[in-house]
């Protein structure tokens, strides 16, 4: 060994984190994530159909909310941030140039197709909230087995909400040592 004294922090090896390995952790906590409301939901589902004495049960107007989250996270999750923001890279304004740049166009359905995207998520969240409102508490089944049917259909959806949100920010994120070039 060296006698030389090593120039470190901490006596245990720390590791600073490489860009890399922020991104790939951001994409599998948001699989962890989207997986817990996956299982959330579903285990709902079962109670449901195999363990739930009561009169109500989850149908497909249930499943309609997780369905529409899911829809909205794979639409959102399949757009890239370059193309939201091609337009403007190009020195074109938001509303297109004179032109009628192809540029512009992409990023105007890029930007829609986000947007649609997004609806679906927000429709899927505030879907299960309206299903748990009208469907246990208003017709009064404050009992916990039962309304927990509900409430897991309100988490299931609000985790999808959040892997959609890591997922998008681990993706795309920039590296601090990328450069565009660009003329």
């Amino acid at each position: 060994m060296d006698n030389e004294p090593q120039e470190r922090l901490f006596r245990l090896p720390f590791k600073v984190p490489t860009f890399q390995g922020v991104r790939t952790l951001g994409v599998y906590l948001s699989g962890i994530f989207y997986a817990l409301g996956f299982w959330t939901f579903l285990d709902a589902v079962l109670y449901s159909k195999h363990a739930n004495a009561s009169d109500v049960h989850v149908t497909f107007i249930d499943w309609i909310p997780f369905i529409c989250s899911t829809f909205g996270m794979l639409i959102v999750s399949s757009i890239e941030k370059s193309r939201l923001l091609q337009g403007e890279l190009n020195g074109e304004s938001s509303f297109g140039s004179s032109l009628g740049g192809m540029d512009s166009r992409m990023a105007w359905q890029a930007r829609s197709i986000l947007f649609f995207g997004f609806s679906l998520l927000a429709g899927g969240l505030s879907g299960s909230i309206v299903v748990l409102i009208i469907k246990f508490l208003v017709k009064d089944y404050t009992s916990y087995p039962t309304v927990g049917m509900g409430v897991n259909n309100v988490l299931g959806n609000i985790c999808v909400l959040l892997s959609c949100i890591i997922l998008w920010i681990a993706q795309n994120a920039e590296d601090e040592y990328s450069y565009s070039l660009t003329l």
